[in-house]
């Protein structure tokens, strides 16, 4: 968008940035500190909104007075979410501090919004029956899968052939939330339904394979290291998308796994046809598994360590919403 005037050497840390215009910039750091895709994303939406909305004025020659303007707009004439207030803000603190190189001490007095605690939606296993028996063909299966194990969407829709683990009824998840890797239980009742998918994914690998596409993405440098790994059957996508598509980082043709887009389509339509009145998406699914476990009993560290929550807390969430405890309190308007 502009050449930029930052220093050279940004910190004793940081290497100094090759690209010339601003938004490259942010592109080029946020590479090197290994942030996922969809961080890079936000935080460019968010450095060119604040652009625009100075009318196209350069970051290096504004401060705190416009960044407050910024956020109050987003606040007051957007009413934008807390949540979203502190993803636009993270995106200035990054823009400042490790493009610009620019630590300056009004930073850390810019006040964060409070987030409100909600409980999440939940549904009731009648309810999770209706909603993934409506849903077609693969689409099914992807639902019972992130009920069946708790996984966050991108982490079921991610999954690997190597990481289905049939002799031990495991699936590995891999660079979870955090980076961290976990295992969850293989469902029984999903073990013919995924041979099925992993037969499905192998026909599309070996017509990859005979029209000689390129590889499956992977993660870090082993691409770089080992070439022909992404050709390799184990580390191809269980659920592959059925057109080809571009690397949005490497421009390179192949074949990613299905959107979650696509998914959220799915469950939406599928949710329509119901008739469950919440406002569930695809993380329900998640909430529910959580939720459920709790009711039946199972210790809140065993789910924690299923969901693969850092924290004791974050899991805490579901025990509100179950009837047992002190959820379980009978009204007195039911003693009469």
């Amino acid at each position: 968008m502009y050449p930029s005037s930052a220093p050279q050497q940004v910190s004793a840390v940081l290497p100094p940035l090759h690209a010339e215009r601003l938004l490259d910039q942010v592109r080029e750091r946020v590479r090197y500190l290994h942030f996922s895709f969809r961080t890079e994303e936000a935080y460019l939406y968010w450095v060119r909104a604040f652009v625009l909305f100075h009318e196209k004025k350069h970051p290096k020659d504004m401060g705190l007075q416009e960044v407050e303007a910024f956020l109050s707009y987003l606040a007051n004439e957007r009413h934008v979410a807390a949540a979203t207030h502190k993803q636009a803000l993270s995106a200035l603190l990054f823009l400042y501090g490790k493009v610009l190189g620019r630590e300056l001490p009004w930073m850390g007095a810019i006040g964060r919004p409070k987030s409100s605690t909600k409980l999440p939606v939940v549904l009731t296993p009648a309810e999770v029956a209706q909603v993934l028996s409506a849903l077609d063909g693969r689409y099914r299966l992807m639902g019972q899968l992130l009920y069946g194990t708790g996984m966050r969407l991108l982490e079921g829709l991610r999954l690997r052939i190597k990481d289905i683990d049939f002799g031990h009824s495991a699936i590995v998840v891999r660079d979870g939330k955090g980076g961290k890797d976990r295992t969850v239980m293989l469902p029984d009742s999903l073990a013919d339904g995924l041979r099925q998918q992993i037969h499905h994914s192998r026909q599309l690998w070996e017509q990859d394979r005979a029209m000689q596409r390129a590889g499956v993405w992977l993660p870090t440098a082993l691409e770089a290291k080992y070439p022909r790994l992404g050709h390799t059957w184990g580390w191809q996508w269980l659920f592959p998308a059925n057109e080809l598509s571009i690397c949005p980082r490497s421009g390179v043709e192949r074949r990613h796994h299905v959107l979650d887009k696509s998914f959220q389509r799915a469950f939406k339509k599928a949710l329509g046809m119901t008739s469950v009145c919440k406002s569930a998406t695809p993380h329900t699914l998640r909430h529910s598994f959580a939720t459920h476990l709790l009711q039946s009993r199972y210790d809140i560290r065993t789910v924690q360590e299923l969901l693969g929550h850092a924290d004791v807390s974050t899991t805490m969430i579901y025990t509100h919403v179950l009837k047992v405890g002190g959820g379980g309190v009978q009204s007195p308007l039911d003693v009469l």
